[in-house]
């Protein structure tokens, strides 16, 4: 890692790929999960607020603050669900870890493929919590981008092997499947929805249009499920019937970033949630008995993407998985910072 103040590493695209890949898919989702946790665990220390965001018609914009009060972290992120059209992602995202006490930037990193292994690991951590113990077998609709992520975190953390995909995109699925093989899984193609949730325990939806659906009607939805709805993340969009929720115990990561974003924007605005956090702390009750349906309701916080940054600035001393550079002025006296301009003139 850079010793000199004014130089801060930037983990590329093509860095954080080897990166992943040098630790090993699983193990890095396993590794990532574990320090989401004890985030998450660090709950009340740190300074939160619900993402900043700006909307428009094609999509969104957001920048995702958070503090422990020694390191500061933001990501950039965007959701353009018609980027598609174009062979564009819908999600790109850059993050930043600063030092608190001083200021100074002391990692910047890509976050598309970072923001994705995090979703997943913080899907799985809340699974570990909600979801019954012998549950083997996960539905994942929605087989674009996150897919093979929240399967790979789903069996590195909880042991899953079996899966049922379904997307109105056949391509998507077999897509899905084909990045799959070879991975230890058990993998069913299907048609609908309806064929996808027969047998599964778990239940993960992350599709990616902008509006209010309807993916999982209240009749999908037997007893004993753990329902993982990652794909509502923005106002006027979710994936599930009101009348799942009404049935369901329900954890979300943040409330007041929820109620405006996730699947209870459809609630009261003082319908009783629990947060990931108290589930995880013992402060409030994950799962009680077999036939209680679960439900994360997960948009997304600030936290996961502290906790993500960290774990990479952890894991790149030795490496090399990393550009120099040089973004901040650093004259030799900080008062003089025009003679520092004046003198690259003369060099």
């Amino acid at each position: 890692m850079p010793d000199k103040l004014n130089i801060v590493p930037f983990v590329s695209v093509d860095h954080m790929m080897k990166l992943v890949l040098h630790i090993g898919i699983e193990r890095f989702l396993v590794e990532l999960a574990g320090y989401i946790e004890a985030d998450f665990r660090r709950w009340e220390i740190f300074d939160k607020s619900p993402r900043v965001a700006s909307h428009s018609s094609e999509g969104v914009i957001e920048l995702m603050p958070i503090s422990d009060g020694d390191i500061y972290s933001f990501k950039y992120v965007n959701g353009h669900p018609r980027n598609r059209r174009e062979g564009r992602q819908t999600v790109t995202a850059f993050g930043l870890l600063a030092d608190v006490h001083s200021g100074y930037p002391v990692l910047l990193s890509e976050m598309t493929i970072l923001t994705a292994l995090r979703t997943a690991a913080t899907s799985a951590v809340a699974a570990k919590h909600l979801a019954s113990a012998d549950a083997d077998c996960m539905a994942i609709i929605g087989n674009g981008a996150q897919a093979e992520f929240q399967a790979l975190a789903f069996k590195a953390v909880l042991g899953v092997r079996r899966l049922r995909l379904y997307d109105i995109d056949h391509a998507a699925t077999e897509k899905c499947r084909r990045n799959l093989a070879g991975m230890g899984f058990e993998i069913t193609a299907c048609n609908s929805a309806e064929e996808a949730v027969e047998g599964a325990r778990i239940v993960t939806t992350v599709t990616a249009d902008k509006q209010k659906a309807t993916i999982l009607n209240d009749n999908m939805i037997g007893a004993g499920v753990h329902l993982n709805a990652v794909g509502g993340d923005c106002p006027g969009k979710t994936e599930l019937h009101r009348d799942i929720l009404l049935r369901s115990d329900i954890v979300v990561e943040y409330a007041p970033q929820t109620r405006i974003e996730g699947e209870i924007q459809q609630l009261a605005a003082d319908y009783p949630v629990s947060e990931l956090w108290q589930v995880i702390a013992g402060l409030a009750p994950g799962r009680r008995n077999a036939d209680q349906i679960t439900l994360f309701d997960s948009v997304g916080f600030a936290i996961e993407d502290f906790s993500a940054l960290r774990y990479v600035r952890d894991q790149l001393a030795g490496t090399g998985l990393y550009e120099p550079l040089d973004m901040l002025a650093d004259p030799d006296e900080p008062r003089d910072l025009f003679g520092m301009l004046l003198r690259a003139q003369l060099a």
